[in-house]
């Protein structure tokens, strides 16, 4: 199965703001909308970062309350792992593994085309998983 296949099923909506907003607007978008992280995306249309739920943590527990009023471009991910449609559920499960990431963005022809989660493929692995398990039982049922 590859990441073409969990967009069919999830849908390709990527919530994206500007990297000139504050972790307190980005705080309420995800809260309001309940997602776990934005895409951040500069003047030209190009990813300029992502930022997650963790990393407003990471932040507030080191800065304080203050730090709520600071630009997310101050605290985004800047190096932003992405993939391609044609990627398969294994690579993406080793990407986040390594890069210790939850969130990839997908790029189509240059453009952002969805967002898979961890929770994306855990659910289609399993998918897989009981499916290759149905095709055994049915095959042995028959033999």
């Amino acid at each position: 199965m590859n990441v073409a296949a969990i967009l069919k099923e999830k849908g390709r909506d990527v919530v994206t703001s500007r990297p000139d907003v504050t972790l307190l607007d980005i705080a309420k978008q995800l809260s309001d909308r309940r997602i776990g992280c934005i895409v951040l995306v500069g003047d030209d249309g190009e990813i300029a970062g992502i930022i997650s739920e963790r990393d407003i943590v990471r932040v507030m527990a080191r800065d304080g309350i203050d730090s709520l009023q600071t630009p997310v471009s101050q605290t985004m991910t800047k190096d932003v792992v992405t993939c391609g449609t044609a990627d398969t559920i294994d690579y993406l499960m080793s990407e986040m593994t390594v890069r210790r990431t939850r969130h990839i963005p997908v790029l189509e022809s240059g453009s952002i085309a969805g967002l898979v989660s961890i929770g994306d493929v855990v659910k289609h692995r399993i998918a897989e998983a009981e499916m290759e398990a149905e095709a055994m039982r049915a095959y042995i049922a028959t033999g």
